[in-house]
């Protein structure tokens, strides 16, 4: 009898472990909260130097396929940059529900709305910005903070966004340089480029009017990335068991060398990729053969500028770098008319070219940039034109 209960207990012991790892494997492949907001499309009108108004629509998307999400809470933040004082310059921030099957409440109040699976819904900000001059601000980071409520309880997220505010005179001649020889060299400012900027629109605005037929236009890695939307807030990022053990690896001026900032390239690259470089790379670094991590794990090895890495406020941010280079140049070349390149230039002298329309000379580009015309501060000169001589 006891041998009986014996086995019964077993038997039953076993069978609720694999009920218990059913409901863990069932429970890890069920896509929780995946409720995201989208960046949305802006729009800022300036009546005088007096008064900004901002508007932007944006897009709540219920990623699950069969999951109901709630959205109980939703709010904003603005966090405005200047080259002056903000002492007299006021702002407002609301959010406005644009829903389909309800209106918007006269006293602002968000009431909780259930986005359906595979639905979406929409809201709009508005932003207000007053005072007696507002010639000296630069750009908004604006922060839309939202609950989501479902099956992971309840999880805060937050979209960032940054929002040009100033827009240079393109007319303006831009300061040439001369590199003897080799070419004259002109460093072009923009305005701040964010994710509603987009590259052919900024070489036709800013570049066109004082380009010839043979000219090269180059751009930085960093800005491109920015219009891509490729960047991340550190409290987005969740690092996981890789990152937090690889990133001790790197010196601390390392991009890598944070926890968050190795988690972006684990989330690029895949975990198992970043283990064998650093495994493979830590040995050949041994040998005396140093880089080998960099060549296997992949070209945004080298491009991740971790907090700190870029001008404000995307010094806040952890920034990726561009997206399929090589397709962004040639369409730059079919829209302008003009050879292009995407590079990585320092204060070092290292020019790194990371895509190039056909039949430009390498060689000549990396001569022209060498003493990096663009700069490495808040000059906001992120096109190079380059005329060879």
């Amino acid at each position: 009898m006891a041998g009986g209960l014996s086995l019964v207990t077993t038997a039953a012991l076993v069978l609720l472990g694999l009920g218990t790892l059913g409901l863990e494997i069932q429970y890890r492949l069920r896509p929780g909260n995946q409720l995201e907001l989208t960046r949305g499309e802006w729009n800022l009108d300036l009546s005088d130097n007096r008064h900004y108004v901002l508007r932007g629509e944006m897009e709540f998307q219920n990623l699950t396929s069969n999951l109901e999400i709630m959205i109980p809470e939703v709010s904003a933040q603005l966090t405005l940059l200047s080259k002056a004082s903000l002492d007299g310059i006021n702002h407002t921030i609301k959010v406005i529900p644009a829903h389909i099957d309800a209106g918007a409440r006269e006293d602002n109040y968000w009431f909780g709305y259930i986005v359906k699976a595979q639905k979406t819904t929409r809201i709009k900000v508005l932003i207000e910005i007053e005072g007696t001059d507002l010639k000296a601000l630069q750009s908004a980071w604006v922060k839309v903070k939202y609950m989501t409520y479902g099956p992971q309880g309840r999880i805060p997220k937050v979209r960032h966004l940054v929002l040009p505010l100033q827009y240079p005179d393109p007319a303006v001649i831009p300061n040439k340089r001369v590199v003897e020889g080799v070419a004259e060299v002109y460093p072009i400012r923009t305005h701040l480029l964010t994710h509603i900027d987009d590259p052919v629109e900024v070489i036709k605005r800013y570049v066109l009017p004082h380009a010839q037929a043979g000219d090269i236009v180059t751009l930085g890695e960093t800005p491109v990335a920015l219009m891509q939307g490729r960047f991340y807030h550190p409290s987005q990022i969740k690092p996981g068991w890789v990152a937090q053990r690889v990133c001790y690896f790197f010196m601390p001026t390392s991009s890598l060398a944070t926890a968050c900032g190795m988690q972006t390239l684990v989330n690029q690259v895949g975990s198992v990729r970043v283990l064998f470089a650093i495994v493979v790379g830590t040995i050949a670094k041994l040998l005396g053969k140093p880089g080998v991590f960099y060549q296997l794990a992949g070209e945004q090895a080298r491009l991740i500028d971790d907090v700190t890495g870029t001008l404000p406020p995307y010094d806040q941010f952890i920034v990726l770098g561009p997206d399929d280079p090589e397709n962004v140049v040639n369409t730059l070349q079919k829209e302008t008319g003009l050879g292009a390149a995407i590079v990585d230039v320092n204060d070092l002298k290292a020019v790194k070219i990371l895509a190039a329309t056909s039949g430009l000379s390498t060689a000549l580009i990396e001569q022209a940039l060498r003493g990096n015309p663009a700069g490495n501060a808040d000059e906001q000169t992120p096109l190079v034109l380059i005329r060879p001589l």
